[in-house]
């Protein structure tokens, strides 16, 4: 009968254990996944707006382990935005004189 008094908390710890190890894991990850969005939201503006391709055979330009990366693309502002859901996003813009250029990151 002891036992049985015993799972349920045992097992709600060992959840939250579980969920604060996630947690930790993806914060150590974020700055990597900032770098790999920057990086991958740049190379599909220059593929998209630069080499005329079309959005979804940019993915052919990304380096091996980029597999986690969306893409998405607004044509009417030339603007090309990488993601890792709830994670990570940056967004770069296409301006006919300087090239992709990364939009200003919104500040805390």
């Amino acid at each position: 009968m002891n036992a049985r008094r015993l799972i349920l908390p045992v097992g709600l710890i060992v959840i939250a254990a579980l969920a604060l190890a996630a947690w930790l894991y993806v914060r150590s990850l974020t700055p990597q996944l900032q770098l790999g969005v920057g990086y991958g939201a740049r190379v599909a503006c220059a593929c998209r707006y630069i080499g005329n391709r079309p959005l979804g055979s940019c993915y052919k330009d990304f380096e091996p382990g980029m597999e986690p990366i969306k893409l998405s693309d607004d044509p009417a502002t030339k603007t090309v935005t990488a993601s890792v859901p709830l994670i990570a996003s940056r967004s770069v813009r296409f301006d006919p004189l300087l090239g992709c250029q990364p939009t200003p990151l919104a500040k805390p």
